[in-house]
């Protein structure tokens, strides 16, 4: 009898204590759950025992990486309804030792344990990091950009369109284009830096030099643009030699930390803080403060969370650390603007792009799934799997604020108190 999906669904409802707000179909072809709701495919018996040896969302995340369990239909629908029941129980959810206690609990996970077959765990799929430090030294940095920017520039091509920039794009409206939004974005970041032929410009975390380019060519200014990553410097430079600005952009593979050929003008770091550690946070605006001069400005453009009641309870989020952005961290705003200013900058602006950055995400997501059995040709399925769930949950998350985008203007404000801001902010727009 195909029965799968009927008992997997009762066992599920059983072990969550809440309705299944999703459809369930089974490796053995039977269905079971709201007719008219997405449909989450198990697609075989590991996937059980996936979530079985990692519950949550680590194990979750394995099946899918694997290809155990997939979508039929709206991922974002999926992961919408899905996201309550797994992501969002935070720091009020009971432990997986207090839930066993509940003997209806004990007896849902036998249920699933018989399901599941033989007892053995599954390997991770290859993709997966395994965590070694989160020490944010410069040899796990480069370690950890490499996994995440190393996957092939012509995968990112896929991804990013011709723009290249991995960063959230500025919308004038939601009916706009990737490119105009990106181009908008760059721009915007120019003007909060007053940029002016003559000056010069670190971009911190350059990626594939676009920023670089832009200052240049639209506003000559000079460009040091630094990365970790070997692939990201090898395209950039290919790209400056092509746009005719080699006397003006230089590309570095060098971490900020061994920038010394200070003091420039301005200062950009889009979408870079993200990897720098809350334990090395206050080393980075230190660092860069000292590599600006005296009234030179700092956008830092970076994906900030929610705050939690108890900051000392935060971890790190598991499917992200091992497969996207190993060592990555995010911080509430509150604490970025603070440490900022213990560095000795002036904040001067702070924007929140949370919304932008959600349209740029699903137009990401579109490009991918355009393009799938090519992006699959140029990485691996696991590896693509990876960056469609990353991408797809990144969205809903910055949708329903869970996370933010803020760009902060801070500025190295001499003894004398000019600013060189003007006197109505946001003149940039």
């Amino acid at each position: 009898m195909q029965d799968a999906a009927l008992r997997l669904k009762a066992l599920m409802e059983q072990l969550l204590g809440a309705p299944l707000p999703v459809r369930i179909r089974a490796w053995d072809g039977s269905e079971a759950g709201p007719p008219e709701s997405p449909v989450l495919v198990v697609r075989n018996r590991r996937a059980l025992r996936r979530l079985l040896w990692k519950p949550g969302e680590l194990g979750m995340a394995r099946a899918w990486v694997a290809g155990d369990l997939t979508v039929d239909g709206d991922l974002y629908a999926v992961l919408d309804v899905m996201a309550e029941l797994v992501w969002e129980r935070g720091e009020d959810a009971r432990t997986l030792r207090e839930a066993l206690r509940d003997p209806d609990v004990r007896a849902a996970v036998w249920g699933l344990v018989r399901m599941a077959g033989p007892p053995l765990p599954p390997a991770p799929p290859r993709e997966e990091v395994r965590r070694r430090s989160h020490l944010h030294t410069k040899r796990s940095d480069r370690r950890a950009i490499s996994h995440h920017y190393d996957v092939g520039n012509d995968f990112y091509e896929i991804v990013l369109g011709p723009s290249m920039v991995y960063s959230c794009a500025y919308w004038d409206s939601p009916d706009g284009t990737l490119e105009d939004a990106q181009r908008d974005k760059l721009g915007l970041v120019a003007r909060k830096l007053d940029l002016k032929p003559g000056m010069r410009l670190l971009d911190v975390g350059c990626g594939w030099g676009s920023m670089a380019i832009h200052a240049a060519r639209e506003y000559g200014v000079s460009v040091v643009g630094v990365t970790l990553s070997q692939e990201q410097a090898a395209y950039a430079r290919k790209r400056v030699a092509e746009e005719g600005l080699t006397d003006r952009i230089e590309i570095r593979v060098q971490d900020y930390r061994d920038v010394t050929d200070g003091p420039y003008d301005a200062i950009s770091s889009i979408g870079m803080a993200e990897h720098v550690g809350s334990d090395r946070y206050l080393e980075y605006a230190r660092d860069l403060f000292a590599l600006l001069k005296p009234g030179g400005r700092l956008l830092n453009h970076q994906i900030g969370r929610r705050p939690r009641r108890d900051e000392s309870a935060y971890e790190i989020d598991e499917f992200i650390d091992a497969y996207v952005f190993p060592d990555g961290e995010l911080a509430p705003i509150g604490g970025t603007v603070s440490r900022l200013e213990t560095a000795g900058f002036e904040v001067r602006d702070v924007e929140s792009l949370r919304e932008h950055y959600a349209l740029t995400l699903r137009h990401w997501v579109a490009n991918l799934e355009a393009d799938w059995a090519n992006a699959v040709r140029l990485t691996s399925p696991g590896r693509a799997r990876v960056w469609r769930l990353y991408m797809a949950a990144s969205a809903l998350a910055f949708e329903r604020n869970r996370i933010g985008v803020n760009q902060v203007l801070a500025v190295r404000t001499p003894e004398s108190g000019a600013s060189g801001m003007p006197l109505r902010a946001r003149t940039w727009n």
